[in-house]
Parts: structure tokens; sequence; C-alpha cells
């Protein structure tokens, strides 16, 4: 499914550090019914996880990992390397994740060695992430902290690669605070995005590129962003691989759903 702006809607399910056959049983169990919904689904499992849902999954669904580094071998214990998520089976890579700039101190410079080796060495995508905390927010620097973001990844980013990259705009103060962004402040910044990706490239590759959202999505708010104009899907964590959550009225296979349902009317 594309919008009216032609570009493909795309779900993105990370499951972090969660996993257990129940869990895999009843994703896929809810990803069996969202074979006529018409949008990209990638979905993150945890690494040593990702045969086991290869294996299990409905074909129309593809297959992130939620890191990797920027080598094909060597002393790098604990490592995984974007050849390893190749030869597994993996389409995507998630990049840049707030949870690995913050608790693995993992900056631009180290994100921008990551996503090169990524596009020039495999032919593995890249779902690239970024947003501003709530101390940056507060302080009026959201745009400048977004524009730095991106401006790493795109000083690694050739023109004709750019259609093997998603950007995943992830507002953190949004997360697990308290505090809600609502549809409108994610459009402004979706809006301010794509302009300055057309400044730093062209405006066919800002037209074109996905631009989705990664904040606090509930069923409750994603008719609504879906309907924004420069927000190109979502990138929803948590609720996507905890078990107690799957039969919830807010769990990814309703955002397919009602993205679906969104665009049809």
């Amino acid at each position: 499914m594309a919008g009216a702006n032609g570009r493909r809607f795309f779900v993105g399910g990370n499951w972090k550090m969660n996993y257990s056959k129940t869990i895999l049983e009843k994703v896929n169990s809810a990803l069996n019914n969202t074979k006529d919904v018409d949008v990209d689904i990638v979905c993150a499992p945890p690494a040593l996880f990702i045969k086991d849902f290869i294996a299990s999954k409905p074909g129309h669904v593809q297959v992130a990992a939620q890191n990797c580094y920027h080598a094909k071998e060597g002393a790098f214990t604990g490592e995984i390397s974007p050849e390893m998520l190749k030869e597994a089976g993996c389409h995507w890579v998630i990049l840049g994740h707030s949870e690995r700039r913050t608790l693995f101190h993992e900056d631009d410079e180290f994100l921008k060695k990551k996503i090169d080796y990524v596009l020039n060495k495999t032919d593995v995508n890249v779902i690239a992430c970024i947003g501003e905390t709530l101390q940056e927010r507060e302080a009026g620097k959201t745009n400048e902290v977004v524009e730095r973001q991106v401006k790493a990844y795109q000083e690694k980013i050739a023109n004709d690669q750019y259609n093997r990259v998603v950007i995943a705009y992830e507002p953190v103060w949004a997360i697990g605070t308290g505090k809600v962004a609502t549809p409108q402040q994610a459009q402004e910044v979706h809006e301010h995005l794509r302009k300055f990706i057309e400044q730093n490239a062209n405006a066919d590759i800002a037209k074109n590129i996905r631009i989705i959202y990664g904040g606090s999505v509930s069923g409750s708010n994603c008719k609504e962003l879906a309907q924004k104009p420069d927000i190109d899907g979502f990138l929803v964590g948590g609720l996507s691989s905890i078990t107690t959550t799957l039969n919830h009225s807010h769990t990814n296979l309703d955002y397919y759903l009602f993205s679906r349902r969104f665009t049809q009317t």
C-alpha cells in the first residue's frame, strides 16, 4: 500500500530482549492474519532467535536484527556482523535505537561507521533511528538534535542508497515518561526532517524516503498519525513481543489492520 505521497507504508516491530516459544507462536498467529495487508511488515526478534522466527514466520513478513557491528569478523566479543545477519536471513537491521545510544553510549560517529559498513559491504537494509531526549525537547533543541543525527547518517549514504534506508523518528521524551507527543508534534518533526534531507540530498530523495514514527503509538492515536502526510509508518517496541499484550487491543496487528482500513476509506 502506497499513500497519496507514493510511499509504501511500513510497520516494524522491535521485540527488544523478549522471547519465548509462546511469544513466537502467538506473534506468528497474529501475523498470519496480515497476509492481505498491503504494507511492509518487519519484525526484529532477539538475535539468537532470528532463525527460529524465519523458519516459522509467514512469507510476507521481513526480518530485522536489532543491532550489528561494523566489521565482518574479528576480536569483537559479543558482536554480530552484517554478513552474519545476511546469512541468517535478515533483510533489515536497526541502527541507532535510543536504547543503544543511551545504555551503550553509541554516538553519531560510531553509527556513521555502522551505516557505512552495512550499506557498502552488504545488501542489508537499514532502519536508522533518531530522536531527542526530554531535556533536549524542553530546551527547544529538537530540530538541532535530529538534524545532527540525520546528517551523520547522510554523510555515509550515497544518493542511490536511500531506497535501502528508512528513518525512524523516536522522541525519547515521549517513551515511558508520561508525556505524549501529539500527532501534530510528530508531523512537525517529520516534515522538518524531510525538508532537511532535501537540503542535504535532493528533492526526489526527500520525497521518496520513508520516515516512520517510533514514539508512543497506540490504538487511540495510530489512525491520526497515519493520516499525517509525512508519517510513513511505525516502529513499535515492547507491545509487539510481550505475551500478555498480544491479545490486547494495542498490538502490532491492530496497527497493520487499522492502517489498511484507513487507506481504504
